[in-house]
């Protein structure tokens, strides 16, 4: 049998994502292939330790119509991470489904306050890998197939 080759979309370097298992659709989010990971823009981020099963509660804004909605997760861990001023800070990192254009991807996103970033979410290279070819002129072109421009970059 035939291996088949995996889909490559083409994106713009701001694209319209989607946290389908955390009710967020079209959030407008920065490609950003200098940052390994997500992130997306959180307030009120605190852990409760004192029940029996360590719970992290968060608030992410939806923005524009959508309300802003309480989380709680019991599954999550931290990380330290470069921020964009190039200091190290430990973040909480949970794991979710990221959706761009027609595509879901599993991934990791970290908690963190990004009030005073333009975009609410950072798509780091690591859930692009292998799935997504960026096209810097564009701006939300959503991840249709791209052959044509693929073939052009290619040649």
């Amino acid at each position: 049998m035939k291996n088949k080759k995996p889909l490559i979309r083409l994106i713009g370097r701001r694209e319209y994502v989607s946290f389908p298992l955390l009710g967020i659709y079209e959030i407008e989010a920065k490609i950003d292939t200098g940052a390994y990971t997500c992130a997306i823009h959180c307030e009120e981020i605190k852990l409760l330790e004192d029940i029996q099963t360590p719970t992290l509660f968060f608030t992410i804004s939806g923005g524009g119509p959508q309300p802003a909605q309480e989380f709680r997760f019991t599954e999550f861990s931290t990380k330290k991470i470069k921020n964009s001023f190039g200091e190290m800070e430990e973040r909480y990192i949970i794991s979710t489904i990221l959706k761009i254009g027609k595509k879901n991807i599993r991934s990791t996103i970290s908690l963190t306050n990004r009030g005073n970033m333009r975009y609410p979410v950072l798509i780091g290279r690591k859930p692009l890998k292998g799935k997504f070819l960026i096209d810097v002129n564009q701006l939300h072109i959503g991840g249709p197939l791209a052959k044509k421009a693929i073939k052009k970059i290619l040649l």
